[in-house]
């Protein structure tokens, strides 16, 4: 498994209540605010190898960080359209090593990376439909080899990239069927390559090689613990036994246990190779 990783997994995985199985409900943090600590819709959060929780405060324009039980560390970004300020991004994603943090800098159609103090390093893309255009890149995610994986939402695709930006490839069009997309707002790399995304007004995940040809699908929408309204963007720790969850219209983070990592949940299938 690479150092950090960032999953979506949807709610088909856990049933109403405390417990979900081997899945364990722990806690949460958050509210609605634009202070420290306080959210307003964030769609999506990755992990450091420290186990620092970077979480993309949407519609607080930043991206704010914190230690894996919640408390502040620290934050960066303001609305605007220069370098390293941000237009509602929609979700952050850090390289194996935790040294570059990209973000998915939605509204000004592009992504940018940082530090991970937040100073500014490279942006790349503009709005459109060509490579290497977007129109509303709302999920980053980062390939154990470097590439870089992105939801192009109103484009219906997903497309990848080298660590600096250079277009590598794409795949999607807008539909239900399998690997096709409506509004797709996440996408996560498992480290044996697969890609995972969330495939949002379809309310499902689906999966695929790294280059895109479809594996399989699940899906399901919720509202109390272990449930979601429409979840945008989900990491595991470095070891896959705890997952972090950004509850994007609950306006909260929700975090969950795996307490029997050798098990096979009959509910997981190919998903098992997220958790290896």
């Amino acid at each position: 498994m690479k150092t950090v990783v960032i999953f979506t997994v949807a709610a088909a995985l856990f049933t109403a209540g405390v417990a979900f199985g081997d899945w364990v409900y722990e806690g949460k943090w958050g509210s609605y605010g634009s202070g420290n600590g306080r959210f307003n819709y964030p769609f999506g959060l990755s992990i450091a190898p420290g186990g620092t929780v970077y979480v993309a405060d949407t519609n607080n324009h930043r991206v704010q960080y914190f230690t894996p039980s919640g408390s502040f560390l620290g934050k960066w970004g303001s609305y605007g359209s220069g370098n390293g300020q941000l237009w509602f991004p929609g979700d952050v994603a850090l390289t194996a090593g935790g040294a570059v943090v990209y973000v998915a800098d939605t509204w000004n159609h592009r992504i940018q990376y940082f530090y991970p103090n937040g100073s500014y390093w490279g942006k790349w893309g503009s709005k459109g439909t060509g490579n290497g255009q977007f129109d509303l890149p709302w999920g980053v995610a980062v390939h154990p080899g470097g590439n870089v994986y992105v939801a192009d939402l109103n484009n219906h695709r997903i497309q990848y990239f080298t660590s600096s930006g250079s277009f590598l490839g794409k795949w999607g069009s807008r539909g239900s069927g399998n690997g096709q997309f409506n509004t797709p707002t996440d996408v996560a790399v498992a480290p044996d390559g697969k890609a995972y995304v969330a495939d949002q007004r379809n309310h499902r995940i689906q999966y695929f090689t790294s280059s895109g040809s479809f594996l399989g699908k699940w899906g399901a929408e919720g509202l109390g613990n272990g449930q979601f309204r429409r979840p945008t963007g989900v990491a595991l720790n470095a070891t896959g036994s705890w997952v972090f969850v950004a509850d994007q219209y609950n306006h909260r983070i929700q975090y969950f246990k795996w307490v029997n990592v050798g098990l096979e949940p009959a509910s997981l299938g190919r998903v098992k190779a997220l958790f290896e």
